[in-house]
C-alpha cells in the first residue's frame, strides 16, 4: 500500500539520515578539538574530575614557579655562608701567624680588618626579591625568623592545604643590629677563657708579646674557631634546605606529568577511532541521502496510475 498522506519509507530514510548527522557533528567536534568530552553535557562527571584536576596542575605550575624563588634566595644564602667561610678560615690562619713572636700584628690587622669588612659587605648584599637572610634585624616590627618556601599543593577530602619548606635564620642570619643573644654569628659577643668579644670587632694591632697578650690572642682564634664551626653548621643546613627544594621540584613536575596523563585519559579522544568513525559516517550520510530520495522518489510512481 502507498499513501500520500504517511510516508513511511521517507520518516524512516529521515530519522536515520538525522541520527547519522548528528553523530557527524560529534565526530566532527571531537576531530577539530582533540577532546571527547569538551563541556560538562558531554559527561558531567568526566568533566568536572578533569576540569578539578587542571585547575590543581595549574596550582602546582605554580608552586614550582615560587619553588624556583624559594631555590634561587636559599642559593644565595648558601653562597654568601660559603664565602664567609672562607673568610674565617683566612681571618683564624692569620690569628695562628699572629700567635708568632716578633710578627707586626698592625700588618696583620690590616689584613683581618679587611676581612672583617667583607664578611659584613656579603652579608649585607645577600638580597634576592628584596630579602635578606643573612643581615637581619630581629627587634623590627612584624620580624619572623621562619622562613617558608611553597613547596605543594594539595586536595583532599578535608579541603586544601599548602606545605612549605621552614627554614630558621635565627640560626643562621650572620649580623643582626638586635645584638644580645639574639646577634649573628658574627656579631655576637662569644667568650673564650677570659677575651669576651665578637669577630667583627677583633683587633690585634696593640697587643704584644707578652704572655697575657698572647694568651688574649689564643683566645681570640678560638672565638673564630667558634664562629667558623657555627658558619659550617649554618651552610649545612642552607644546603639541607636547598636539597629539599630540588627534591620537591623534581616531585611537583612528576605530579604535573601524571596530571596531565589523568586528564587526557579523561577527555581525550582516540584520534584513531575518531577518524575512522568519521569516514564511516560519512558513507553512512551519502547512503541515507540516497536512500531518502529513492523514498521520495517512489511516491511519484503513483501518478502513473492517473496519467
Amino acid at each position: 500500500m502507498t499513501s500520500l498522506i504517511t510516508h513511511t519509507a521517507a520518516m524512516v530514510a529521515l530519522h536515520t539520515l538525522n541520527v547519522i548527522s548528528t553523530d557527524l557533528k560529534t565526530t566532527n567536534s571531537r576531530v577539530s578539538t582533540g577532546l571527547r568530552i569538551a563541556t560538562a553535557r558531554d559527561s558531567a562527571a568526566y568533566w568536572a574530575i578533569a576540569t578539578t584536576t587542571q585547575s590543581d596542575t595549574g596550582a602546582l605550575t605554580t608552586v614550582q614557579d615560587a619553588l624556583a624563588i624559594g631555590r634561587a634566595t636559599i642559593d644565595v644564602v648558601y653562597t654568601g655562608l660559603d664565602s664567609t667561610r672562607e673568610s674565617l678560615q683566612t681571618m683564624k690562619e692569620l690569628l695562628v701567624a699572629a700567635r708568632q713572636p716578633g710578627v707586626d700584628r698592625t700588618n696583620v690587622q690590616t689584613q683581618i680588618a679587611g676581612l672583617q669588612t667583607d664578611m659584613q659587605n656579603k652579608a649585607d648584599a645577600a638580597v634576592i626579591n628584596e630579602q635578606n637572610f643573612l643581615s637581619v634585624d630581629s627587634s623590627a616590627a612584624g620580624y619572623n625568623a621562619t622562613k617558608s618556601v611553597v613547596a605543594a599543593f594539595e586536595r583532599s577530602a578535608s579541603g586544601i592545604a599548602i606545605s612549605t619548606i621552614d627554614l630558621d635564620i635565627s640560626s643562621i642570619a650572620l649580623v643582626d643590629p638586635a645584638g644580645g643573644t639574639a646577634a649573628g654569628l658574627l656579631d655576637k659577643d662569644r667568650t673564650v677563657g677570659g677575651t669576651t668579644d665578637n669577630v667583627l670587632a677583633i683587633d690585634i694591632s696593640a697587643l704584644t708579646d707578652s704572655a697575657a697578650d698572647l694568651t688574649t690572642l689564643e683566645e681570640y682564634i678560638g672565638i673564630v674557631d667558634a664562629a667558623l664551626i657555627d658558619v659550617i653548621d649554618a651552610s649545612n643546613t642552607a644546603g639541607t634546605v636547598l636539597a629539599r627544594t630540588d627534591s620537591q621540584n623534581a616531585f611537583i613536575s612528576a605530579l604535573i606529568d601524571a596530571n596531565a596523563r589523568a586528564t587526557g585519559a579523561l577527555i581525550d579522544a582516540d584520534m584513531e577511532e575518531e577518524s575512522t568513525r568519521l569516514a564511516a559516517l560519512q558513507t553512512q550520510q551519502q547512503l541515507s541521502v540516497a536512500s531518502l530520495s529513492i523514498a521520495n522518489a517512489s511516491a511519484t510512481s503513483v501518478l502513473a496510475l492517473f496519467s
